[in-house]
């Protein structure tokens, strides 16, 4: 059987809600398939079963069809470095920073890397669902693309193109991406998913015959939008989310630091009725809610910086408001971080918010695990990636709850010890089983609206 790319024809096409969908319906029609990524540019990441760092699409693949996970599903993962660099994870490891510049004139260094985790998928599945990664015919780049070129044209997948109707210029895109990619590759593409479609679809009927008579690109399908919030990608994904407040009683804030990580931590407070849930930039607006969240980063000495500078720094020192506070977020809540190695920056000591006593010190070697944990009383099942250092990872004081640990609010005892708190009315909701039927309901409708006959058939050939 052949493996498949799924190529877009622009950033947020809906590649990694595709490949992800795609993946699980294979696997439902007996399949042993796989997700892979073989470079991403996110903040977004979790754990590995194998103790390594990948990002959230492909994790979130996986999981839904109950694989271990490797590393070997995105052995590449850029993060936000500092000034104008790059963080490189390869293979679920820290590789330190690089500036653009230099991540391109090595990128053939990295092409082995791509390689041999595909060729590890392939071992153990008959077909690998690569996804692929912005436009594949950047012309200036299309010799550095690993995720779309490289990987097409190095194992000869069957290749999908996914184009965002709701951008505009849907046929140029289209005609435009197919017509760029190198012949060989043009030959393996076996369709197009038109995405996003609101509105009556007939009305996209003469729209198909378009794409297919004079384009000759057979049309797989064409795809109502569905809101499906699980999974984020990127800050500008969770940016998208669609929440229904009508019975919101509690109003929560997440403060949306310039390098936000792990913001899937939210998708559980997205789909909690009861709660609603906005991403804040000005002080201003803390008023309005019952509780404040600081998220992850990536760069926690420069948020810090940002938060104070915007003038944050009052409301976050105050025993007002309920404020928790994850991972780096937590480490802002110490009297000091203190950074001897200079892991982030140049500053070896800044000075944090001092709601927790004692300092944070950030060591060389980043910690990278997931396991159960006992926060604040109850056992949540997260995971850790953070090089700050302190002597407890989690404490609680006043209104205020921190923690290292990513995924706190997967867990339904741990949202309702402290919501409950905020609004006695507060009742929570079963997450996993949320969780489970999104996940049906969701790849149930694409495949309504994808043939995925067609597809399953030109693999087979």
């Amino acid at each position: 059987m052949n493996s498949l790319s799924i190529f877009g024809t622009s950033s947020d096409a809906g590649k990694s809600t595709l490949s992800f969908a795609i993946t699980y319906l294979l696997h439902k029609r007996g399949i042993k398939v796989a997700p892979y990524k073989a470079q991403n540019v996110s903040n977004n990441s979790q754990v590995t079963d194998d103790g390594g760092e990948v990002a959230i699409p492909q994790y979130f693949a996986a999981e839904s069809i109950g694989l271990n996970t490797t590393t070997d599903i995105n052995p590449i993962l850029l993060k936000s470095g500092g000034k104008s660099k790059a963080h490189i994870i390869i293979n679920g490891k820290s590789a330190g920073d690089k500036d653009v510049w230099s991540y391109y004139r090595d990128i053939n260094t990295l092409k082995p890397h791509a390689k041999n985790a595909f060729k590890n998928l392939l071992k153990n599945y008959e077909c690998v669902v690569a996804e692929g990664a912005g436009s594949p015919v950047e012309l200036n780049l299309m010799d550095k693309d690993l995720s779309n070129i490289y990987i097409a044209s190095e194992f000869n997948t069957k290749i999908i193109i996914v184009a965002d109707i709701q951008r505009g210029g849907v046929f140029a895109s289209i005609y435009g991406v197919y017509h760029l990619l190198p012949p060989k590759l043009r030959q393996n593409v076996i369709g197009v998913i038109v995405n996003k479609f609101q509105g009556d679809m007939s009305l996209f009927d003469d729209g198909v015959n378009v794409i297919e008579e004079r384009f000759g690109i057979e049309v797989l399908g064409v795809v109502p939008f569905k809101p499906f919030n699980l999974g984020f990608e990127d800050s500008e994904s969770i940016m998208n989310y669609v929440q229904d407040t009508s019975k919101a009683i509690i109003k929560v804030g997440v403060i949306k630091l310039p390098h936000i990580s792990n913001f899937t931590d939210f998708e559980p407070l997205v789909s909690d009725e009861q709660i609603e849930l906005c991403f804040i930039s000005s002080p201003s607006e803390i008023s309005s809610c019952q509780v404040i969240i600081i998220p992850g980063s990536k760069r926690v000495i420069d948020d810090i910086t940002w938060l104070k500078e915007k003038g944050f720094e009052p409301y976050l020192r105050s025993k007002e408001k309920t404020i928790v506070a994850i991972c780096g977020g937590y480490e802002m809540m110490f009297e000091n971080i203190l950074d001897p190695f200079k892991v982030e920056s140049e500053q070896k000591k800044t000075k944090g918010f001092a709601r927790f006593k004692n300092n944070v010190i950030f060591e060389k070697e980043k910690i990278v695990k997931k396991g159960c944990y006992n926060l604040f009383g109850i056992m949540v099942d997260g995971y850790e990636i953070h090089n700050g250092v302190a002597k407890k990872r989690a404490k609680s004081k006043k209104n205020l709850y921190g923690t290292f640990v990513h995924g706190l609010f997967d867990s339904d005892d741990l949202r309702y010890k402290i919501f409950s708190k905020i609004d006695k009315r507060y009742n929570g909701y079963n997450f996993k089983k949320f969780k489970e039927k999104s996940i049906k309901s969701f790849t149930s409708h694409i495949d309504k609206h994808i043939n995925m006959d067609y597809i399953l058939r030109a693999l087979d050939e």
